[in-house]
């Protein structure tokens, strides 16, 4: 019999030959976009909010297209404050009425913010900065820099400057940016397709009775909670029985309707879990098994018309590869020049937290900053990958490292991912 050092260094090394999460990540941002991205769609600026831009965006204007202030002041001239510090105002310039009379040597312009500079401006003084005299003359208290307080044309925007860049989200940002340069509609990519579909006797949709030894089918639902926030058009498979020819079906007919089909369970190495025996029959499988905990049967592959990703079955294990992987896989597919991977922070544990070496190891957390100002993370409820209710109470994944074993309170840990 083996000594449970020898079969604790024999399942390490099984381990090390699977693949790792930035060996999956790297695979996965090489991925060409679906080739139902080649159809693009031209939309308002109001409809295209969360969607791709399919082209680069050229500024048709300047912005500031005109020299304005960006004070509530007085315009001026250097050379008449060199002369005299007490100056009379010679009119008002407000935004969208400017100032249009002669301006006169030896005198100032009461001017607003955003209103167009009288010619001939050196500097906007800010009013809190001068003294204004009963018979209306404003007085100066030192000499402004020369463009002090003034907005110059272009200075935003030029005009034909690239302002989006083909591959970019369309967000909060970037549509206003769009509305202000006078752009009424932009090119966007299609909204990616994704088939959903479950597999399992055991499972049950939401709102029916369970029979004994049933469960709900909440992955299918949670994944397409976040395909919804992903702005993705999903086609609801349901749930498919444990009888491999029903799913060889389902998912040949699936994959001609999609450009990704997503499925949970069926990709561990079960009897009844034959995800994987279809995959290679009907596509390819890239890559299955990663180094990480919890979802290390997670399944990449490419079908005839589609892309593939196969969730495991455990919740747990189902939405960290959904966040770990399968939403960059989305951005490429969608179209996405760059995908921003999750923002990830170091912190201290505050308590003790347990490890085995040989897989990254993502635990259900919470962030905070301690009394100390430190940041701390905690780890929250029980870790095991059926145990979804723990994420009811964490705001963050603690990420430890697949070398690394137990951590001690007070450690500090690399990684917090938010």
């Amino acid at each position: 019999m083996k000594s449970f050092g020898k079969i604790q260094q024999l399942l390490f090394n099984q381990e090390l030959f699977m693949l790792s999460l930035e060996q999956a990540l790297d695979y996965i941002l090489e991925t060409p976009p679906a080739d139902s991205m080649k159809n693009i769609e031209t939309l308002s600026l109001e409809q295209a909010h969360n969607r791709v831009c399919a082209q680069n965006v050229i500024s048709p204007i300047n912005v500031p297209s005109f020299d304005n202030s960006a004070m509530d002041g007085y315009a001026v001239r250097l050379k008449d404050l060199t002369q005299s510090m007490t100056l009379p105002i010679a009119g008002k310039s407000f935004a969208g009425n400017p100032f249009t009379d002669q301006w006169q040597p030896l005198s100032v312009v009461r001017i607003m913010t955003g209103a167009m500079i009288p010619e001939g401006t050196d500097a906007v003084v800010m009013q809190e900065d001068v003294t204004v005299n009963e018979d209306g003359s404003v007085t100066f208290n030192t000499l402004p820099k020369i463009n002090q307080n003034i907005r110059r044309v272009g200075e935003d925007v030029k005009q034909g400057d690239v302002v989006v860049k083909c591959g970019q989200f369309l967000n909060q940002f970037s549509l206003p940016l769009l509305a202000s340069l006078g752009i009424p509609q932009v090119q966007v990519f299609p909204r990616l397709k994704v088939a959903v579909l479950s597999t399992g006797d055991e499972l049950v949709p939401v709102g029916q009775p369970l029979k004994e030894g049933q469960i709900y089918d909440t992955n299918r639902f949670a994944v397409k909670l976040m395909l919804e926030k992903m702005n993705c058009e999903i086609l609801d498979f349901g749930i498919l029985p444990d009888r491999e020819a029903e799913f060889e079906a389902a998912f040949i007919d699936a994959q001609k309707q999609a450009d990704l089909v997503i499925t949970s369970g069926g990709v561990s190495v079960g009897e009844a879990d034959f995800t994987k025996a279809v995959l290679e029959k009907v596509g390819k499988i890239n890559f299955w098994k990663l180094a990480i905990k919890p979802g290390k049967p997670f399944a990449f592959g490419k079908l005839e018309h589609a892309w593939f990703c196969g969730l495991p079955g455990n919740p747990v294990s189902a939405l960290v590869t959904f966040y770990q992987l399968v939403q960059p896989v989305i951005a490429r597919l969608s179209g996405v020049a760059k995908y921003q991977r999750p923002m990830q922070f170091p912190a201290l544990a505050a308590k003790n937290l347990k490890k085995a070496v040989g897989r990254l190891d993502f635990q259900r957390g919470f962030y905070q900053i301690n009394a100390q100002g430190q940041p701390e993370v905690h780890p929250v409820g029980f870790q095991g990958s059926h145990m979804f209710s723990s994420f009811m109470q964490s705001n963050c994944f603690i990420v430890l490292e697949r070398e690394r074993g137990n951590v001690c309170a007070g450690e500090k840990i690399g990684r917090a991912s938010c």
